[in-house]
């Protein structure tokens, strides 16, 4: 819908969201921009732990690693990106941070840079949007060499703002006013900002040099355009309200919850977490105590805790945390089903329900227990907040937004340091009970508590290469490894497919598999450069940081001929017969694209 509206005393076209994504897209496609559709919060780059901005999916390109023109038809491109900041978790329940969010972005790689790339966003913004701008941010230049590398002053775009009758033009040094990567080398480049209501609306990245190891710059040979808009921001200005609270986006969700609550902060923080687990959930991740899940457990946690203290309640028992919590929650996350389905198919209600009631049931049991010892505390430190965390499975925001003013002291970088404390001391621990093998349990990949089920755990986990190499053989190269858990009952293993695996498929992946452990082949290793392993056509997962000397496990009688080979610490069996006779339990949709199998051993 688009109607006028008058906002201080100027008239304004205001537009819903799905109108904002439609129209941005269909603005780009006819400059000559492929819509790529976005990608995964998983993201493929190993070095975040989630997909933070458009750019990353292209990431690549711009270091000319992948040809646009091969994989999109055009060296342009154009998304609307799911997008998620962790570092916003503490502060959802203002008026304007946000955990998931959606980016828009225009990108070229080579094919057009400054002046096309500012003339689009202002007709984007003037002519289609309807919108005043305020002002824009540029680069000043910075000619010291402490941060690297002299830079010039970003004339050229400020003539370009000019000649488009743009007067307001505020300029910012390099912390506002240059991108690049943090501590790390990449592509880079100065920015320029658009602002409306004195809120920046789109960030337009000009990628014209390298940032080196040692943060020297050296101009590249084909610069690039990288821009990011903030869908809830624009939808704000457009539709003429004071937060991104009042927007479409998410009045139905905030409409969802009990009318008789009056706090807004837990109406925001509620919204804002049930939309995030909601696409989180359904692009694959699952509740635990490490990395993308472990965020996911904060949300869902800290989501519980509050609607059960705004329902009241004495905390006596589990049982009493039942109806209301869970009937309230489910209306929320139906509600962002609603409003988000029709544009992201992947959101499927069963299976987020289903992993809402089960982290729900594992945190109702502890919860009134850990609830009453935080009480009792006179004051919240970050080694009790953990302590909390650790017994009871209290998030960090849950304890800091009960104890209120016993945890004045309570900050988010002691209560990690306790963590990884925790985390050092858990690993010495497992090297001392396993002799060194190198299981990785308190990464969550693979879980045994005694010698027994760490020899179940080592005949699975070799199983578990053998059926990457059975599901590409009978599914094809589209299989690649997106995460594994392996305990003594069974190993899952999640990969990525476009669809359901047939039944005849399974069968014969089954068949593959048993005839490779039947065929009592050795598993052997050897420890080579990353990038001479690379060649070999070795499998490694996507995600992994790996050092520059890895392992390599095969399973054959030589790395040239294996029927399996993958980057891997270990450990594994030393003949594929020790693993026994295999069984396909089960195979599911886990997000789009992306598959979960089980299997176990008979």
């Amino acid at each position: 819908m688009t109607c006028p509206y008058n906002f201080h005393g100027l008239i304004f076209q205001y537009m819903q969201s799905e109108e904002i994504r439609k129209n941005f897209l269909e603005f780009f496609k006819k400059r000559d921009h492929t819509t790529v559709p976005s990608s995964s919060l998983i993201p493929d780059d190993p070095s975040v732990l989630l997909t933070t901005a458009g750019m990353q999916q292209f990431k690549r390109y711009f270091t000319g690693d992948l040809d646009p023109i091969k994989n999109f038809g055009s060296k342009n491109t154009v998304s609307i990106q799911k997008s998620f900041r962790t570092s916003d978790i503490d502060e959802v329940g203002d008026a304007s941070h946000l955990t998931f969010f959606e980016m828009l972005g225009n990108f070229s790689f080579g094919g057009y840079f400054k002046e096309e790339a500012i003339k689009y966003a202002y007709e984007f913004i003037t002519e289609v949007m309807k919108l005043p701008i305020d002002y824009v941010s540029i680069f000043e230049g910075d000619p010291s060499k402490s941060s690297g590398s002299a830079i010039s002053a970003d004339t050229e775009s400020e003539k370009i703002w000019r000649s488009l009758g743009v007067k307001n033009i505020k300029k910012f040094g390099r912390e506002d006013n240059f991108w690049g990567p943090t501590g790390a080398e990449g592509p880079c480049g100065p920015t320029t900002e658009i602002y409306i209501n004195n809120v920046e609306i789109w960030n337009i990245v000009f990628n014209e040099f390298y940032c080196n190891p040692d943060k020297s710059l050296k101009k590249l040979e084909t610069p690039g355009v990288d821009t990011g808009m903030g869908l809830e921001r624009l939808a704000m200005a457009s539709q003429g309200v004071k937060t991104i609270f009042e927007t479409d986006l998410f009045s139905s969700l905030i409409a969802s919850l009990p009318t008789a609550w009056t706090d807004e902060k837990i109406k925001r923080i509620l919204a804002d977490h049930g939309r995030a687990v909601c696409f989180l959930i359904s692009d694959g991740v699952r509740p635990s105590n490490k990395e993308a899940g472990y965020i996911l457990r904060r949300l869902l946690r800290r989501a519980i805790i509050h609607l059960r203290l705004k329902q009241g309640g004495s905390f006596q028992g589990a049982d009493t945390l039942s109806i209301g919590v869970e009937k309230d929650m489910m209306k929320l996350l139906g509600a962002v089903y609603e409003k988000y389905n029709p544009v992201y198919e992947e959101l499927n209600l069963k299976v987020i329900g289903d992993v809402f009631r089960e982290e729900y049931e594992k945190f109702s049991q502890t919860l009134h227990r850990g609830l009453r010892e935080l009480r009792g505390m006179k004051e919240v430190s970050a080694k009790n907040a953990f302590d909390l965390y650790q017994t009871f499975g209290l998030p960090y925001e849950a304890i800091r937004d009960i104890a209120g003013k016993k945890a004045a002291n309570l900050n988010r970088e002691d209560f990690d340091k306790e963590f990884d404390k925790h985390r050092k001391i858990s690993r010495a621990g497992l090297e001392r009970k396993f002799g060194g093998h190198g299981l990785v349990l308190d990464t969550g990949e693979l879980k045994a508590a005694d010698d027994e089920e760490f020899q179940k755990v080592l005949r699975l986990h070799t199983a578990t290469h053998i059926l990457q190499a059975a599901l590409r053989k009978v599914l094809g190269s589209e299989v690649e490894q997106r995460g594994s858990d392996i305990n003594a009952k069974r190993a899952r293993f999640d990969f990525s497919f476009s669809r359901k695996m047939t039944d005849e498929e399974k069968r014969k992946a089954e068949r593959v598999i048993n005839d490779i452990i039947e065929a009592d082949l050795p598993v052997q290793f050897v420890e080579l450069p990353k990038e001479e392993a690379e060649k070999t056509g070795a499998l490694f997962f996507f995600k992994q940081k790996y050092p520059e000397v890895v392992k390599v496990y095969y399973i054959g009688d030589s790395l040239k001929k294996a029927v399996s080979k993958e980057f891997c610490g270990g450990p594994h069996v030393k003949q594929t017969s020790e693993i026994g006779r295999i069984k396909i339990l089960k195979e599911e949709s886990v997000g789009a694209g992306t598959r979960r199998i089980k299997i176990i051993i008979k």
